[in-house]
């Protein structure tokens, strides 16, 4: 009796949670995010806007930025959740490395830039389809490793979630991750990451 209850409580789990996930990431119109930058701009005359995070912000002159963080995509698809991430981390002060486009299937391109990720206090990793690259890097850094599944995919992707449970099951150390295209989130851990980098040095 338990065992059916149970079954069927998960059931109805998975049913709300994909279809609330099929309408959280119906995409918005750019034109959304540049009318709600206007009615902004209006009011704070310095707002800037990014076309490819959608992130609006006020930025301090002369920021310093500190330390590193390397931020890691897949593929070019999954770089509008990077710069997200890329940006937030930037926003709070800290240095930024990008490194595009080097997911598994064509490692070579992720082993030709290793050195530079390894150099990073923190790494973000970002991927869609079955989001491997966070367990590729988590396997050859020593630092903190941020997986970010995203949306991006087809079929079985399920709108992110076969990247969200491929990062939740991972066998390398030190990964974290964070929700389905949350970017934001993973930017700021990143950051407070890597502000006790620069600590201990």
């Amino acid at each position: 009796m338990i065992s059916r209850l149970q079954s069927e409580y998960t059931g109805r789990v998975a049913e709300i949670w994909l279809e609330g996930n099929l309408n959280a990431h119906c995409f918005i119109p750019a034109q959304y995010w540049r009318d709600n930058f206007e009615l902004v701009k209006e009011l704070f005359p310095q707002t800037e806007y990014d076309e490819i995070s959608h992130i609006i912000k006020i930025e301090k002159e002369k920021k310093e930025h500190v330390g590193k963080i390397a931020v890691c995509t897949a593929g070019t698809a999954d770089i509008p959740v990077a710069e997200e991430a890329a940006q937030t981390a930037e926003y709070f002060g800290s240095e930024v490395e990008r490194i595009y486009d080097v997911g598994v299937s064509g490692i070579h391109r992720l082993f030709s830039r290793l050195d530079v990720i390894q150099e990073a206090n923190c790494v973000i990793a970002v991927a869609g389809m079955e989001g491997a690259l966070a367990s590729v890097l988590g396997g050859l850094v020593d630092k903190p490793v941020i997986a970010v599944p995203t949306s991006v995919g087809y079929g079985a992707s399920m709108h992110g979630l076969s990247a969200l449970l491929t990062m939740i099951n991972s066998c390398a150390n030190g990964i974290a991750v964070v929700n389905i295209d949350n970017g934001y989130g993973a930017g700021y851990i990143a950051t407070q990451i890597n502000r006790l980098g620069i600590r201990e040095k």
